[in-house]
């Protein structure tokens, strides 16, 4: 009975995975040495996509994180029924939670830009603490936006100064997201007259240029899924996976780097209201295209550092004025970086392991984009 009761059981779980489509999600494959346990476990994302319900459509997952909602299948809302709609613009995505919350939600997939963990505009942040507040910088110089022992984000900055400011007015037109041994650089493209229909982003992985699809599932990732999914069967300890989904038919993408973080990017122009009201005085011929990022930490450290990250310290305390219109946060100079790929700078605790994709000193030039 009981060798019979194994291979029933043996049965019903292939079964389950050969119904998935070996769609195993991201941070799944990103096993641990220790009793194979997954980088984010327990997890909201450790879970296995089944085939839609035949009679709604609506998406199916089955649940491995552990806890309570583990070998349970949910099931997305009737008005959300997939993870990734056509219409991101118009239609909210579902969300799968197997953490102890055990459920489904619908969201849109876009940067909130009041929400926790949020840069935009020139440059306005929510930190981790919930606490807004600005950080000018200086145009075409690089900061460090979070540096801990496994990851580091820098920006680029553009920006103007009209005649007779004291100050540049500023935006982030580029992010490195660096960690192990490799870098992914997302930027805004330099366009003359905005489009909204027309893509401004440009990725590079590792030094070289990702091209996101725009059919199928609509995104890029830094393993072939078939081939780590066999990987993941004999080894459990290969690297974090990147994937890179778009979230609008333009200008819109989440970032995945599994274990560590997860943002969704937006880019965006400078409008002609928006440069009248706040006195910008752009020149012209440049719609000034940058990002509104919002990010989602999975692990930082209690030493966490950059301008975003040590807001994200136990013990932090902003220094922000509270009650003004623009509170101000200083430190320019423990963050200011030599390069947008760089890991040098007063405040950095990141740093590489093992062999260096790309030089340190390595620069971006803007004009290429």
């Amino acid at each position: 009975m009981a060798g019979g009761g194994a291979i029933v059981l043996v049965l019903v779980l292939a079964l389950v995975l050969v119904t998935a489509g070996s769609a195993w999600a991201a941070p799944e494959k990103q096993a641990k040495k220790k009793g194979g346990k997954g980088a984010l476990d327990p997890a909201s994302t450790h879970y296995v996509v089944l085939d839609p319900n035949e009679k709604t459509g609506q998406e199916r997952f089955f649940c491995l994180a552990r806890g309570k909602c583990r070998w349970n299948i949910i099931e997305c809302p009737p008005e959300c029924p997939q993870r990734k709609p056509k219409k991101a613009r118009l239609n909210k995505g579902c969300f799968a939670d197997c953490s102890s919350r055990c459920e489904t939600t619908c969201k849109y997939r876009k940067p909130n830009c009041n929400g926790y963990g949020s840069v935009c505009y020139d440059p306005r942040f929510v930190g981790g603490d919930g606490v807004m507040f600005y950080f000018h910088g200086v145009k075409g110089a690089d900061f460090a936006l979070v540096s801990d022992e496994r990851l580091q984000i820098n920006a680029h900055l553009i920006g103007t100064r009209p005649e007779g400011r004291a100050r540049d007015f500023t935006w982030v037109q580029a992010l490195a997201v660096m960690f192990e041994s490799h870098t992914l650089v997302i930027a805004a493209k330099r366009v003359a007259v905005w489009d909204d229909h027309v893509d401004a982003l440009a990725l590079r992985w590792d030094g070289r240029e990702v091209l996101v699809p725009t059919d199928s599932d609509a995104e890029w990732r830094s393993v072939d899924e078939e081939e780590a999914a066999a990987e993941d069967i004999i080894n459990s300890n290969k690297e974090r996976e990147v994937v890179v989904e778009r979230t609008d038919e333009a200008n819109a993408v989440r970032i995945t780097v599994s274990g560590l973080v997860e943002m969704d990017v937006k880019v965006t122009p400078i409008g002609d209201e928006e440069n009248r009201s706040h006195g910008y005085r752009l020149p012209a011929g440049d719609a000034f295209a940058h990002l509104e990022t919002q990010f989602r930490f999975a692990k930082l450290t209690e030493e966490v550092d950059g301008i975003l990250g040590q807001t994200y310290r136990p013990d932090y305390v902003s220094p922000v004025k509270k009650g003004v219109a623009m509170p101000m946060m200083g430190g320019e100079d423990r963050f200011r970086l030599p390069s947008l790929l760089s890991t040098r700078c007063p405040a950095c605790r990141f740093r590489y392991v093992g062999h260096r994709i790309l030089d340190e000193s390595a620069t971006v030039d803007v004009a290429q984009y």
